[in-house]
Order: C-alpha cells, then structure tokens, then sequence
C-alpha cells in the first residue's frame, strides 16, 4: 500500500456552538481558510478537534459535513481514537463512506498497555478497518510511548502506513527516523509546532501543527523550506512560528490553552465560534485581551 502523505496537514478544530452542536458556518469557514493556504491534507477529531471530548453524533456529523465540502480537493484524515475497538471502528466505516483518505489512532487511554498489548491492539485494529491508519503518539494522554521496535513491528501490517508524534521529544523522534529508514511507504510526522522544521530536516515528512488553523500558509512556507533547506527563508518563518508558539499557547494555565489560545484566535480573526467543549471553558475577557495584543504584534493580517 503506497503512502503519499507529506507536508502540512493541520490537525483542524471542530467549531462548536455548543456541546452537542456545529458551529455550521464557523465550520465552513475553518476549512475554506484552512485549503486557501495551500495545505497538504486535513486532520479531523485529534487532540486539537477535541474528538475525545465529543459525541459520536456530532463526530459522524462532522466526518460528512467536512469530506463533502473537501470534496477530494486534499487528503481527509480521520481520528477514530477511542477506549472501545468496536466504537474506532465504527467511526473509520464513516470515514470511508463518506470519502476520506485514512484514519489516525492512539493507544486507548484508561488502561496503560504494555509494547505487546499495542502491537496486538493495533494489528487487530488494523485488519479490521476500511482504511489505512496512522499511528498517534501522545504519550501525555495514554501513559505509554510507541517504542520505536514496537513501531517496526507494528508497520509489517502495510495497511499501517505512518506515525503521527506529538511527544515533542526530539531525540525519541531520531528513533523512529532511524527505525523506520528501510520502510519508504511509511510517514513520520511531528505535532508541535515549534520542532517542525528540526523534525523535516532529521529525516521527517511533515507537521500536524494546531498553528496551521491560523497560519496555513505560513506553515507550508515552513515545511517547503525546509525540505529544501533554504535556511535564509527557514530561519524568520522558525521565528514568527517561536513567537505564535510562546504567545496564543500558553495565555491560561489549563491543560487545554492550546486549544482555547488557537480557538480564540480564530475567532477573533473571524472565522468561527471559540466555543470549547465540556469539561474545558473557553478563555474569559482578560486573556481574550491578552490574545489579541499577540494577534497584533504578530501582524497577524500579514499572515492569512
């Protein structure tokens, strides 16, 4: 199974009205402002789309209402993460009726699995599902790392096709270049931000950054150079990234200011509701005000 994936492919928010509702027209909006900015693909119901924090109506809701209006013009993803195999695979049935290109999971969280477990759950997994998958290290939610011998394993299923690491462990990512160099069918891709361009250069194929709902452009600007290593080009985009990453992230002291920062943005860049899902609360007045002095001091407008 050959796999194309590089570049950028944002790991989109989900607009919300309210917890069982589409902000409809937010939505619309994110993702027209999202391809304008030349991405490679779009990643749905992650950390960053709150997928475990939603219902699964209102996951179903989004996978069509967003495969439709993509409309095959780039690659959709799908997260199907879930505690219950039955349920991940349900989701992945609607992700390929409705068109998109693959589905992402992490190990499920409750239970700490050890290497066996996952190279056993995600086989299973794997053969059961209507649509290649990718792997998703995030080890501050599940409790367990991705060994890099137990990716190895993992990927002689060649209906796993890449890893998604949102670790942001620089040296642990070395690894899984080294460990997966003979398997050229297979993708590696970061989630922070900030590393993005270190990760390309070591050998990665591409970043699934939350700052690429803002800044599409700029984020493909990064990726393409890069992969070029153009360092005169690379060196002020790494900036402008460094100065996003250390404002809009980190405006509250929750667990969730990336989400509620980037979510927040948007919306005062008007493009769609910040509303956040229960158990989180979007951002009050005061550091609404404080994400908005960051919007301008970046220059925001220069960016879209």
């Amino acid at each position: 199974m050959k796999n194309q994936f590089r570049g950028i492919i944002p790991p989109m928010i989900t607009p919300l009205v309210d917890n069982n509702s589409l902000d409809i027209k937010g939505l619309e909006s994110i993702i027209e402002h999202i391809i304008s900015g030349g991405v490679h693909g779009l990643f749905i119901l992650g950390t960053t789309g709150e997928g475990t924090n939603l219902s699964y109506e209102l996951r179903y809701d989004l996978i069509q209402r967003v495969c439709i209006q993509v409309s095959k013009r780039i690659p959709v993803l799908v997260g199907i993460t879930d505690t219950s195999l039955t349920e991940s695979i349900k989701m992945a049935e609607k992700a390929a009726k409705y068109g998109a290109e693959a589905v992402v999971s992490s190990p499920p969280f409750y239970f700490k699995l050890s290497q066996s477990e996952l190279i056993s759950y995600f086989n299973d997994l794997a053969n059961r599902l209507p649509l290649p998958l990718f792997l998703y290290n995030m080890p501050e939610h599940t409790k367990v790392y991705f060994e890099s011998d137990t990716v190895r394993e993992i990927a002689k299923n060649d209906r796993v096709i890449g890893l998604k690491d949102s670790s942001g462990n620089s040296v642990y990512f070395q690894t899984l270049v080294h460990a997966m160099k003979d398997n050229l069918d297979f993708s590696l891709f970061v989630g922070p931000d900030i590393i993005t361009a270190e990760t390309v250069l070591m050998g990665g194929h591409g970043g699934v950054n939350g700052g690429a709902n803002m800044f599409p452009k700029l984020y493909v600007d990064l990726y393409e150079a890069a992969i070029t290593r153009d360092f005169n080009r690379l060196v002020p985009i790494q900036e402008k990234i460094r100065q996003l990453w250390y404002s809009i992230y980190y405006v509250s002291n929750s667990s969730s200011c990336h989400l509620t920062g980037i979510k927040c943005a948007l919306s005062l860049m008007g493009i769609c509701n910040d509303f956040v899902a229960s158990p989180f609360r979007k951002l009050n007045e005061k550091n609404k005000a404080t994400v908005k002095r960051y919007l301008e001091a970046l220059d925001y407008k220069s960016l879209m």
